[in-house]
């Protein structure tokens, strides 16, 4: 197993949706060893639908305060994961100074799916499903890991 970075910054569009989850779920099962943000490109009121299917597995992100990437102080990440490509572009600029490793992990917003609300519900499961699996592969558990 490659040895975990010491702090991850995740970034999306508004902090509300895709980089709070993904930070949420590594804080979860890694926060004891990696120091986890998230920031936005501007920020956005939090969303309904991610308090909702985060609860569901045992995270409460109903005191979560979006906030943008301007407001990040500590540039002493190793690793920035952009969640949107405009995020992508702007994390790039953001460490053209300081040595950290950047990826672009596309995954689409689920506020475009289409539907009532179990729909719109769907979606952000599927996607907070995908940021878990993505974030299992990347940054390995051992042992049992109960979602």
């Amino acid at each position: 197993m490659a040895a975990l970075p010491s702090a991850v910054l995740f970034v999306c569009t508004f902090n509300t949706v895709r980089s709070p989850i993904a930070e949420a779920l590594l804080k979860k099962f890694h926060g004891d060893k990696i120091y986890v943000d998230s920031a936005g490109l501007d920020v956005a009121e939090p969303d309904g639908f991610v308090i909702e299917v985060m609860r569901e597995l045992g995270i409460d992100l109903s005191a979560h305060e979006p906030k943008s990437l301007e407001e990040i102080d500590d540039l002493s990440f190793d690793l920035i994961i952009a969640l949107s490509p405009e995020a992508y572009s702007a994390a790039l600029e953001f460490t053209s100074t300081i040595a950290c490793d950047v990826e672009f992990w596309p995954i689409p917003h689920p506020g475009d799916a289409s539907g009532g609300r179990e729909a719109q519900l769907a979606a952000y499961r599927r996607l907070r499903d995908e940021l878990f699996n993505r974030l299992m592969d990347k940054f390995p558990v051992k042992g049992p890991v109960v979602k």
